[in-house]
């Protein structure tokens, strides 16, 4: 049902946002260190095993691709606004060093294609 992958993408969500204040808190921070993304890992680990022992069917799937393609995305692009304010607030050099990593990114995705042997010119994989 539709309700249960709403229901296990909250469960994931719940522990990734604990775990993050945990490691806050471990490594003397306020706030929360990657509880999305720990959710998110949470989520692809849960389904998969979901999947492997034939208890995820395809409204419990629906379920779980509705909110991951319209909450995750919103509250991906919260946290990355607020990282590049505290950035900024942080001084030039964070900037710089954001700004760096995004510049390396988009430099390694050819490399990255070629691994994966897709063609994006073709729209496809090989």
């Amino acid at each position: 049902m539709l309700i249960y992958g709403t229901a296990i993408l909250g469960a994931c969500l719940l522990a990734g946002r604990l775990v993050g204040a945990w490691l806050a808190r471990l490594v003397g921070v306020d706030g929360d260190v990657g509880g999305v993304g720990i959710a998110m890992l949470l989520l692809v680990a849960v389904t998969g095993l979901l999947r492997r022992f034939g208890r995820l069917d395809g409204q419990t799937s629906a379920g779980i691709g509705y909110w991951g393609g319209i909450y995750i995305p919103i509250v991906v692009a919260l946290a990355a606004t607020l990282d590049v304010r505290a950035a900024l607030r942080g001084g030039w050099v964070a900037f710089a060093a954001a700004a760096a990593v995004v510049a390396v990114s988009f430099a390694l995705v050819p490399v990255i294609v070629q691994i994966g042997g897709a063609d994006p010119r073709r729209g496809g994989t090989a």
